[in-house]
């Protein structure tokens, strides 16, 4: 009875855009337990104590140091975090498995990647999709650290398009097992990993297939030489060739032709695990910029006093601030769905699947806006240092090349805006989400006569919320407008889905700081949160002058004349403030708590 009311009343994924969240529906970080709270710390005293004395070695491709790592990061259990009792992990709730992840990834992109390679797309296909005898056989080795997981997928021709892999699973004539053969590429962990999760084409299916295959070089498996990459040095990652390899029928990956489901369903909980991963990369950016400009001495003053420096910090800050609460917020939705879903009769692997596919819409929307949060903080962390940036002595050049890959994997950047509008249109098909009742009721207040009336702003926050609920009218007035118009060819139409993918990115992030500092404001006080209303003021501010330009040029490209005029015309309305905020204030008040705290403090 109690998780039915709960389904009731919570949101389902996408309907942040046409219902109303209050703020005491949202999980902040602030709200985390006892128990999470230790596993923080516990995490951030490993990493400062293994990771991060030993940054230099990870930049000099120290492949058997990265292994270590991994080594004990599984006897500390923190490699089982997401595992199921049964199968020796820690059976950790989904927002700890989410701390786990952030806290682990900051120091080195190596680690963040091997960690996430393993965790991630190594070792849930298996514990998911796996049948009862492959999870006893393979899940407790790769929760323990015993063995290290791999992910073969993506091949020379197939990389965004997924689907389209050449490599071949055929079936021995006595039926006991396939041989695989092919080419994979890209694949992190390949130097030391025990197991591969392959995707290969049996005959001409349609869909690919997924199989557990032990990694045995006498077994037709060889590899490449490692990749010389940008960033993430000391992350192994190797081509792996498959040459008539053998591998029994009972370790095929759920059922034939299920490998594309498997893949994209992995990739959903690796994409909101990528925003945690590039979490505490920002904080410590953060941190060691705030040092560095402390201490940095020109024309006798601190540079941390310039007001260049300090909209550098201000803006960095507001952009990990953003990321964390939206990051979190999206966590908790997905344990809340998978606890409704275990409520009602699921198993364990059931219900975590369909609760993160829930959410597929924010899980995308995340790993776009905070993999591009932590290029842009790593980069004015650089400007900051000045020459010293440039200097591979200084920790901000390897966060900048490690920062790099995180648009790319987990399905690039441009994919994942694609797919953000792309599934809520679909959801919208499904009834899943009432898109199409909001933006009648948005065309039809576009040619109704405005209110002149002066709004009550009064209360703390109360203009910016009526700004996200406006906001949110500027996407259902593209969107919809665009989805009328060119109706199932709109996919065809990827620059407009681009731009209301980017609007629909600043609606979720920009709701999901303001609310955190709302819940905040009301538990806590209005003056304990006074960095963190600049925060979400700052980015609100940001996120309209955004908005704005994507929709401009959706709406100059697919409407003409009274239509056109219209809608830029509802544009400028929906867009407009009634109090502008004093931006330079708003930084002044972030930087200088920064400075004051010489860390990054929120």
């Amino acid at each position: 009875m109690e998780s039915k009311e709960l389904n009731k009343d919570m949101l389902r994924g996408g309907q942040f855009l046409v219902k109303e969240t209050p703020c005491e529906n949202i999980f902040t970080p602030e709200d985390f337990s006892e128990e999470q709270k230790m596993m923080r710390d516990s995490v951030k005293e490993f990493v400062d104590r293994e990771i991060w004395p030993n940054k230099e070695r990870f930049e000099k491709k120290d492949y058997a140091l990265t292994e270590e790592i991994m080594r004990k990061a599984g006897e500390l259990g923190l490699l089982g975090v997401a595992v199921p009792e049964e199968y020796d992990g820690l059976g950790m709730g989904f927002v700890t498995t989410m701390l786990v992840c952030d806290y682990i990834s900051g120091a080195t992109g190596s680690i963040a990647t091997a960690f996430g390679a393993h965790t991630g797309i190594g070792t849930m296909p298996i514990t998911l999709y796996g049948n009862e005898e492959q999870k006893k056989k393979y899940v407790p080795k790769l929760a323990t650290g015993e063995w290290f997981g791999a992910y073969c997928l993506t091949e020379p021709g197939a990389g965004s398009d997924a689907n389209s892999g050449k490599t071949k699973a055929v079936l021995s004539e006595d039926g006991t097992h396939y041989k695989i053969t092919g080419q994979k590429m890209w694949i992190s962990n390949a130097g030391f990993c025990n197991l591969f999760v392959v995707f290969a084409r049996i005959e001409d299916d349609k869909n690919i297939t997924g199989f557990i295959v032990e990694n045995n070089p006498e077994n037709g498996i060889s590899m490449g030489e490692e990749e010389k990459k940008l960033g993430i040095h000391s992350s192994s990652t190797r081509q792996v060739f498959f040459n008539d390899t053998e591998v029994p029928v009972e370790n095929m990956l759920s059922e034939r032709g299920n490998g594309f489901k498997i893949a994209m369903n992995a990739l959903n909980v690796g994409r909101i695990k990528l925003a945690a991963a590039c979490l505490d990369a920002q904080r410590r950016v953060i941190d060691s910029a705030v040092k560095y400009a402390n201490d940095r001495i020109q024309f006798k003053t601190p540079i941390s006093q310039f007001g260049a420096i300090q909209q550098k910090l201000a803006e960095m800050a507001t952009a990990a601030y953003v990321g964390e609460s939206a990051s979190y917020r999206a966590a908790k939705n997905i344990e809340d769905r998978i606890a409704i879903r275990m409520a009602d009769g699921a198993s364990h692997s059931e219900a975590e699947l369909k609760g993160v596919e829930e959410y597929a819409i924010e899980c995308s929307i995340l790993k776009v806006a905070v993999s591009e949060d932590i290029q842009n903080c790593s980069d004015e962390g650089i400007q900051i240092y000045g020459g010293m940036g440039f200097s591979a002595d200084t920790p901000m050049e390897s966060a900048w090349r490690d920062a790099r890959i995180s648009r790319i994997y987990e399905g690039t950047n441009e994919i994942n805006r694609m797919l953000a509008v792309g599934m809520l249109v679909k959801k919208a098909m499904k009834g899943q989400v009432d898109l199409l009742g909001p933006a009648t009721a948005v065309g039809q207040e576009l040619t109704g006569i405005p209110s002149f009336d002066t709004p009550d702003f009064s209360e703390v926050l109360s203009e910016e919320k009526d700004m996200i609920a406006r906001l949110k009218k500027v996407f259902l007035m593209v969107a919809g407008s665009a989805v009328q118009k060119y109706g199932p060819q709109l996919e065809d139409h990827q620059q407009l889905l681009m731009s209301a993918s980017n609007i629909l990115i600043k609606v979720y992030m920009a709701e999901s700081a303001i609310l955190r500092t709302e819940k905040n404001i009301k538990r806590f006080g209005e003056d304990s949160q006074k960095e963190q209303l600049a925060m979400s003021k700052l980015n609100l501010y940001h996120a309209v002058d955004d908005i704005v330009k994507n929709a401009k040029e959706a709406i100059v490209s697919f409407a003409e004349g009274d239509e056109q005029r219209m809608m830029l015309m509802g544009l400028k309305r929906f867009t407009k403030y009634q109090n502008q905020p004093n931006v330079v204030d708003l930084r002044k008040t972030i930087a200088t708590t920064l400075t004051e705290a010489n860390t990054y403090c929120y």
